[in-house]
């Protein structure tokens, strides 16, 4: 017969190795996805091409909104509605330099001077209503000229505000004549 053997195997971790093992575990974690950011869409920089669509499509946009872009159109600040304070928008701006424009009653296109805001010259302002309208408008900088237009459409790059011009008188008269096929 064979003596009885008091044999102890070991039958788990101990807390030292499962430390060991957690610490490892979070180094591999920390230097693989420390970059790395999930389900984080970065909002572009504002652009005379992308405004309206990124104002418009923003997550925080749920009804009408102003702009108001000041120092030569490198600050901007929003206002969610006519009650509330204009807060700084945070993200990217590159609408330095910006001209804008509107056409008048008679068709000439006419430059739009905006008033102050805390005693600094305020360099654009638009609306942006909950059907996806908006302020129409011509914008131009050291790029080229742009025209806004109030719906549906995208924004469209132009070489100067007379081609803008003739473009929103064009597209006008489409609209206001659409009727005449009914």
């Amino acid at each position: 017969m064979h003596p009885i053997q008091n044999d102890k195997t070991q039958k788990g971790f101990t807390l030292i190795e499962l430390l060991i093992v957690i610490l490892i575990v979070s180094m591999v974690y920390f230097l693989g996805f420390s970059g790395v950011e999930i389900d984080k869409e970065k909002p572009k920089a504002l652009t005379p091409l992308n405004l309206k669509e990124t104002i418009s499509n923003a997550k925080w946009f749920n009804g009408k909104i102003s702009l108001l872009c000041l120092n030569k159109c490198k600050t901007c600040m929003l206002r969610k509605n006519i009650s509330s304070p204009y807060t700084p928008y945070s993200n990217g701006i590159d609408l330095s330099d910006i001209k804008a424009y509107t056409i008048d009653g008679s068709d000439s296109l006419i430059r739009l001077e905006y008033e102050r805001y805390d005693d600094k010259k305020i360099c654009l302002k638009m609306d942006f209503y909950p059907n996806g309208s908006s302020t129409q408008i011509i914008l131009q900088n050291e790029k080229g000229t742009y025209f806004l237009p109030a719906y549906f459409e995208d924004a469209k790059r132009f070489d100067s505000p007379e081609d803008a011009k003739e473009y929103w008188l064009e597209n006008t008269k489409l609209v206001s004549s659409s009727g005449d096929f009914y």
